[in-house]
């Protein structure tokens, strides 16, 4: 959510978009302050965003193009208007400024919030910044069962990420991969372990699960700031180490690619742990296998879901490419196939044992 506005999408889409939103502002009283509506370039698979300078202080609108829980549109808002909620007292996350009610003409609805200006992340200066805002987000306090809907909130988080990852490992066979790849991967799936060790490394936090480097601003003040909130849920925090630190997080977005060093993973890994004081290792690595296999299904749904075309009822879950610019399209086609590819599996693999030796001597040089 810079200021940096897209002449990306065709004129015709840019103009229906402002005109849909510019009602949808009016119609629910927020168009008054607004001086300008500017689409933003087209970067997710999940929203368009829509710069709006106002005569305070600016907003973004956050348009769904989809909803990547399966969530009709009302219930979509709700969940992402919730992640903002629940973030927010971390210090680390915009404020969530409205919701615009889904219509005839914004079929999705949208979210407005305010406006970040940063810089993208770069790594791995940044590093640092963002393992604090993690640790912000994960020691928030964790409200009783009965009000942390309508986040996602399972009993058991580990069996509900291992369902997740079996659910979309599915699609290894319909996504057009070799069978080298696919027996690499289901060799991965198959070394998870069924449940892991109590501690607080196991005990569920908030998280963002989707804390990619391309998620986060660093403002003037040097804080990480994270931008993208939608899948926000009540899970296990080694999930968003991973996710923030993972070969196919660092190198995904253009604007924060990075192949990170050990040393500097481990530097990530440390800083993190003696801000939250949780230190269970074996714990927090197999958290990041399971991130990893996350990402590599999720790539195989992709190859095999992109090729359809868009709901018209703009219902759900929506993976089509007729949502997105075709640049964003071919940039998300070259990583998925670059991530599916045995070189990457093997180096991701090789990049476990290291990590977990970098670490073990660095717990040990604390004790």
């Amino acid at each position: 959510m810079t200021g940096t506005t897209s002449e990306a999408r065709p004129t015709e889409t840019r103009d229906a978009q402002r005109e849909c939103l510019a009602e949808a502002l009016v119609r629910q009283g927020y168009r008054e302050a607004i001086r300008e509506l500017r689409p933003m370039a087209d970067t997710g698979l999940a929203h368009h965003h829509v710069w709006l300078i106002r005569d305070g202080d600016d907003w973004v609108a956050r348009l769904p193009k989809q909803s990547q829980l399966g969530l009709a549109a009302g219930a979509n808002l709700d969940y992402q208007a919730a992640c903002f909620e629940r973030a927010g007292p971390s210090g680390h996350t915009p404020s969530l400024q409205g919701v615009l009610t889904p219509s005839t003409t914004l079929p999705r609805g949208g979210l407005l919030v305010d406006a970040v200006h940063g810089r993208p992340a770069r790594l791995p200066d940044d590093l640092p910044a963002i393992a604090e805002a993690l640790a912000a987000l994960h020691g928030l306090p964790l409200p009783p069962a009965e009000a942390r809907a309508p986040l996602l909130a399972p009993a058991d988080p580990w069996a509900a990420m291992r369902d997740e990852v079996t659910t979309q490992a599915e699609f290894l066979d319909q996504a057009g991969l070799s069978a080298e790849v696919v027996t690499m991967v289901r060799e991965e799936l198959g070394s998870l372990p069924s449940e892991l060790e109590r501690g607080e490394a196991s005990r569920p936090r908030l998280i963002s699960f989707d804390a990619h480097p391309g998620n986060f601003l660093i403002n003037a003040e040097g804080r990480a700031v994270l931008v993208d909130l939608e899948k926000c849920r009540y899970g296990l925090p080694g999930f968003d180490l991973a996710h923030a630190s993972l070969y196919t997080s660092t190198t995904w977005d253009p604007n924060s690619h990075a192949v990170l060093g050990i040393g500097e993973l481990a530097d990530f890994h440390h800083r993190w742990m003696s801000r939250t004081g949780i230190g269970e290792l074996d714990t927090l690595l197999t958290c990041r296998r399971a991130m990893w296999l996350w990402s590599l299904t999720w790539c195989a749904k992709w190859r095999a879901s992109h090729d359809r075309t868009r709901d018209a009822g703009a219902r759900g879950e929506d993976w089509s490419a007729e949502l997105s610019d075709d640049a964003l399209i071919a940039h998300v086609r070259d990583r998925v196939n670059h991530y599916l590819s045995p070189a990457v599996i093997d180096h991701v693999r090789r990049e476990f044992d290291a990590l977990s030796t970098a670490l073990s001597h660095a717990l040990e040089q604390d004790a």
